[in-house]
């Protein structure tokens, strides 16, 4: 037994989550230093989500051959996204309702400068496609798979991207034993530059975040894998490595790559994989949501600010459009704090200074919810399209290999 725990990427993962803890407590100034270390190992696993969300895209839909089809899943996954995310963002505001994180003195709290992420810039569609890559890859591979299908050179052009997809999920899984390095890197840094001591006055906060993400992940998320006769706690055993890797790098990009692979061995057909999780990366942040609405609330009780049944409302409305794109990478969620805020004129923006501190910590539990949610995505997507292998699902999923 204890041979194996020693074999697996997640044991030595684990190892350097502990070790960076404590570089970063203990020797703050070094801890800082290991933010290169970390961002270095995202910058590398981000060139691996270029071609591998454009290779597995096109080569779900060229290898279909039904455009009827793939028109069908990519619409079911859409209202699935915004069904799941308004629910996600409804659960956020409730249970900061419920919890009254923001019932706290402020004085008793350091504010920080976000200047950064409050210039006030025009909205276009140019500017929201340059700063979401993820959207133009999926644009431009939906395009070329929908054309592959027109060609009479098709069988054998999905022979060849067949072959690169392959040598690509095959070099990323060497590149994925520095795992343990950059984990270690992003969370000496996170303690090094913030401290744990942040967490006190802001802990109801923090724990208020992670409870709501614990019981939206075990609760609406396991409920809607029971519906399909799924086991959740499985299958959150059977990706913990790439949970892991998030919790450390705090970017959920860094498991995408690793999540989609898994998801085809546990039966889910490339066609299905291919649309919905580089979609869902966009569409379907369960973690973000819950994040950007609980947010809100806490600004607002913060100040003293009376929220009316139809601002709420308002605040729901406009945060399914504004945390679109928002994926689980350090910053974008004050981007879209602060536009949300700006749009409600009633909520001061300069409140989320006060998150400076912990959003770091924060971000780590929302990543890990968004990989989750578009586990769970992709799996009942598949199912519901009978697109899914139930023998492959059974004899993987209780697979103590799996890597």
């Amino acid at each position: 037994m204890a041979k194996k725990i020693v074999t697996h990427l997640t044991f030595y993962v684990l190892l350097a989550l502990i070790a960076g803890i404590l570089l970063g407590h203990y020797y703050p100034a070094t801890g800082i230093k290991m933010e290169y270390v970390g961002k270095t190992f995202v910058s590398i696993i981000k060139i691996f989500v270029v071609p591998i969300i454009f290779l597995t895209i096109v080569l779900g839909i060229g290898s279909v051959g039904n455009l009827k089809k793939v028109g069908k899943i990519g619409l079911k996954a859409l209202f699935y996204f915004e069904v799941v995310t308004t629910l996600a963002l409804a659960i956020g505001i409730i249970l900061a309702y419920f919890l009254k994180p923001g019932h706290i003195d402020k004085a008793l709290l350091e504010a920080g400068d976000i200047s950064k992420y409050t210039k006030k810039e025009a909205f276009t569609i140019s500017k929201f496609l340059l700063n979401n890559l993820t959207i133009i890859i999926l644009i431009v591979a939906i395009t070329y798979g929908i054309l592959l299908n027109y060609s009479s050179k098709r069988i054998q052009i999905v022979h060849k991207l067949e072959i690169a997809s392959k040598f690509v999920f095959k070099l990323l899984k060497y590149v994925m034993y520095l795992a343990p390095i950059g984990a270690f890197g992003g969370i000496a840094f996170a303690v090094g530059k913030f401290g744990l001591d942040t967490l006190i006055p802001l802990g109801k906060l923090v724990g208020s975040v992670y409870l709501s993400m614990f019981l939206f992940v075990f609760i609406v998320l396991g409920t809607i894998m029971r519906i399909y006769k799924l086991s959740l706690i499985k299958f959150l055993r059977y990706i913990r490595e790439e949970i892991v890797v998030v919790f450390g790098t705090s970017s959920s990009e860094t498991a995408l790559p690793n999540l989609m692979e898994k998801l085809e061995r546990l039966g889910c057909k490339k066609s299905v994989v291919g649309l919905v999780v580089p979609t869902g990366y966009s569409f379907n942040l369960d973690g973000t949501a819950i994040y950007l609405s609980m947010s809100v609330i806490f600004i607002a009780q913060l100040y003293g600010v009376h929220l009316s049944f139809s601002e709420i409302l308002m605040i729901i409305g406009i945060l399914m459009l504004t945390s679109k794109g928002a994926a689980g990478v350090t910053g974008s969620g004050f981007v879209v704090l602060a536009s949300t805020l700006a749009s409600l004129h009633k909520i001061p923006v300069e409140g989320l200074a006060f998150l400076l501190g912990v959003d770091k910590f924060l971000s780590e539990a929302r990543a890990i919810t968004n990989i989750i949610g578009n586990g769970v995505a992709t799996m009942v997507i598949a199912k519901s399209e009978k697109e899914f292998d139930r023998e492959m699902y059974l004899s993987e999923i209780d697979n103590p290999d799996a890597i």
